[in-house]
């Protein structure tokens, strides 16, 4: 079976951000970058569906500049066979992304594509259900649990309230979430092994994909710092508050 993971590179969680003076996006002098960790998430399960079938080949996929190439190294020392880096020094919208990793997908030809719900940078939490209207195929969002039999597929998939199984034919696309595993770590010898696994540069230009935007980000700004509370001195100052400022009784 062959597993396509979309990869995208986003500021470490433990990282300060800071918004430009002119609200056009975030400063990134030192910033450390990492992979999202859904899709950390989505390499793991990919891998381990390899595991479990004893063979088979993950690629991995990346949209973005050269500098990508750090975290597309990270998810081959984690396991992943080979990866592709489509190069463009524009950043792109969801739209825009999910027709790349369309047209790569088509290319590739996998039986599965395995992407984080979201990035936890813009939280867009699309791509993935765009790109199997794209493509045509089912689709399971939120995979809490994901089950192989032949071409069939069976996943577990948080919503509101519980759970949901749904069974499916492939090939397929499946977004993960938190609960699905917990990623493993780049061995010292996944490492060196990643050095020499092929990674693929390709121009976004010659995907022939309309990359014409479809979102535009106006401004960014940081969120306003908490209100101080303050201490009342008695239960009627309190009810008082509630009735004449915050207006919840």
């Amino acid at each position: 079976m062959k597993i396509l993971v979309p990869v995208k590179r986003v500021p470490d969680p433990a990282t300060t951000i800071r918004v430009m003076p002119d609200g056009s996006g975030i400063a990134t002098d030192n910033v450390k970058w990492v992979i999202n960790p859904f899709d950390e998430i989505a390499i793991e399960e990919a891998l381990r569906i390899k595991e479990k079938q004893g063979g088979g080949e993950v690629v991995l996929i990346s949209i973005g500049q050269a500098t990508w190439q750090e975290q597309l190294r990270t998810g081959l020392a984690m396991g992943a066979d080979r990866a592709i880096l489509v190069k463009t020094d524009t950043p792109l919208d969801p739209l825009a992304i999910a027709r790349v990793i369309a047209k790569v997908a088509e290319n590739e030809k996998p039986e599965l594509v395995i992407i984080g719900k979201q990035a936890i940078d813009d939280d867009s939490n699309q791509a993935g259900q765009m790109i199997a209207e794209m493509l045509g195929w089912p689709q399971a969002t939120f995979a809490s649990k994901i089950e192989l039999a032949g071409d069939k597929c069976t996943v577990v998939r948080e919503v509101d309230g519980g759970l949901e199984t749904i069974a499916f034919s492939l090939p397929a696309v499946i977004t993960t979430d938190l609960r699905l595993n917990e990623p493993r770590y780049a061995s010292l010898p996944g490492i060196m092994k990643a050095r020499k696994k092929p990674l693929n540069e390709i121009a976004v230009d010659s995907l022939g994909v309309d990359l014409t935007p479809k979102l535009k980000i106006k401004t960014l700004a940081a969120p306003a710092k908490r209100q101080a509370g303050r201490k009342l001195g008695s239960v009627e100052e309190l009810v008082a508050a509630l009735h004449t400022e915050a207006k919840v009784i």
